[in-house]
C-alpha cells in the first residue's frame, strides 16, 4: 500500500461521517438472515460484514477497548 497521495474515504456505519480508511476503526460483525420457519425448510445464512467507524463512534461504542483486550489475549 502506497502512503503517497489521497487515501480512500469510508463512511462511518454509525453516524455517516466520511473518514480516511487509515484513521477509521474496522470491526467485523456477524449477521444472520433466517426465514423464521419452524419446519425442515428453514434456511439460515451467516455472513461476516466488515464495518468502519469514525474514531469518536469507535470510542463511544467501546470498540477500541474490545480490540485492546483481544490483542492482550493474543500476546500472552
Amino acid at each position: 500500500m502506497s502512503t503517497k497521495g489521497r487515501e480512500k474515504l469510508v463512511n462511518c456505519a454509525s453516524c455517516g461521517r466520511r473518514v480516511p480508511r487509515t484513521k477509521a476503526v474496522s470491526y467485523q460483525r456477524g449477521v444472520v438472515y433466517s426465514t423464521d420457519l419452524k419446519t425442515a425448510d428453514d434456511i439460515k445464512v451467516f455472513e461476516r460484514r466488515k464495518e468502519y467507524y469514525c474514531p469518536s463512534c469507535g470510542k463511544h461504542r467501546k470498540i477500541y477497548d474490545k480490540k485492546k483486550k483481544m490483542m492482550a489475549r493474543y500476546n500472552q
